[in-house]
Parts: structure tokens; sequence; C-alpha cells
């Protein structure tokens, strides 16, 4: 039964793609990264703003299984748009409820924004001492990688569909009555969102909304380099 164990185990091996298997588990770094400080920032806005329901629910924290969807993870593992468990917020708690709900809705994608930024920043800075090395390129592709998620995260999340930050950030332009009316059909925008995901209609326009967006942001990396190389290859 032995041999018979180790010889199934080798066709096993020689058989599964184990590069893939490493490749999805760097990935779940990033969007963890990503989802956790999106979610945080949320959540700190609101309660900047008077709502102090987020922090009664255990929501500011940097715990990452606080805030995870496992759909969602599942969706940005496999087609890099995804979401993260809603942060409550009573927005009437704001003085201006439609404005501190749309500011609260925007602290997330801009969470992202920052997170781009600073990351790319990180890769032009640590490139000319971790290029030598597998292991240091595997760092700096994990840099580039997590700058990346963080940008399709933020472009993802600004779609103007519940529940959406962006539908949000829409409804808050209405007036009250329709806004109250569209905020009671936010639970069935989730079906909605998947579909438009899955069927990939919104595969393209969101592929080639983020890389523009990242190429603009390149330059950061250009900064990270000179300012390393300004300080200690001088």
């Amino acid at each position: 039964m032995g041999v018979n164990t180790i010889s199934d185990w080798e066709i096993i091996k020689n058989g599964f793609d184990f590069s893939y298997l490493l490749e999805l588990v760097s990935a779940v770094i990033p969007s963890l990264i990503c989802i956790t400080l999106h979610e945080l920032s949320h959540g700190l806005v609101a309660y900047a703003l008077g709502d102090d329901t987020a922090k009664r629910a255990g929501r500011l924290t940097l715990n990452p299984l606080r805030h995870l969807d496992p759909i969602g993870l599942l969706m940005m593992l496999t087609v890099h748009f995804g979401y993260a468990k809603p942060v409550p917020v009573n927005m009437y708690r704001f003085k201006n409820p439609k404005r501190g709900m749309a500011l609260t809705a925007l602290a997330g994608p801009g969470s992202n924004v920052v997170i781009t930024v600073v990351f790319l920043f990180l890769y032009g800075a640590l490139y000319r001492p971790l290029e030598g090395s597998a292991v240091g390129r595997s760092v700096l592709e994990l840099l580039l990688l997590t700058a990346n998620i963080s940008m399709g995260y933020a472009v993802f999340n600004m779609l103007p569909v519940p529940p959406l930050d962006g539908s949000k950030v829409l409804f808050s332009l209405l007036d009250e009555g329709s806004y109250r009316q569209l905020m009671r059909y936010e639970r069935y925008g989730g079906i909605l969102l998947m579909a438009l995901v899955w069927s990939g209609v919104l595969g393209r326009p969101l592929s080639l909304a983020i890389r523009w967006l990242f190429t603009q942001l390149l330059p950061v990396t250009q900064w990270g380099w000179d300012f390393v190389n300004m300080i200690f290859y001088r």
C-alpha cells in the first residue's frame, strides 16, 4: 500500500501545476491588504463624521477576517474584481446624512489609490537593492501586484451599482425621496453585479480603465528610485 500511495502521489505531483497554486496564494496577500484598508477607511471616516456603528461592530480593525466576504474574495482571485463585507454605516448619525454617506463611500476607493501610490513608490525605492536576487525579485513582483490589485479594487468599487461605493456617491446627488427609495433596493444590486461580472460584460471596460489609471501613476516608481539613489547611492 505504501508503494502505491507514493506512486499515486508522484502522479498527482507531476500532473499538477504548482506554479498556479503559488500564484493564487501570492495573490491572497495583496487582496487582503486592499480589502482590509479599504473597509477600515470607510469605518474611520464614518467615525470621524459622527457614526460609531462600525466601531461598535468591531470593524475598526486591521484584522482581515473581520472584513472578508468569501464570494467577494473568490471573485478578486478569479476575475480580479471583487468586494468585501460592507462596513455598517448609519447615515442618520451624520449631521448631513447624504454628504456623510458620500464621503464615507469615497474613503474606500480613495484608500486604494493611496495604496497604489505607496506600493509603486516602494517598488521603485527597493528595485535597486532587491532586483539582484530571486527572493528580492519575488518581493518586487508582490509590491507591483498589490499596487495593480488595489487600483482594480478602486475602479471596480466606483461603479454606480449597489452595493458598491459608486452607487452611494451617485445616490447622494439625488433628492431625499429618490435616495431613500433606491437605497431600499440596494440588496438586489449584488445579484445584478455578479451577473455583470460573470457574464464578462464589465471585463474589457474595467481592464482598460484600470490599465490607463495604473499607467498614469507609474511615474511614482521613478520618484522612489530617485529618492533612494539620492540618499544611499550619491
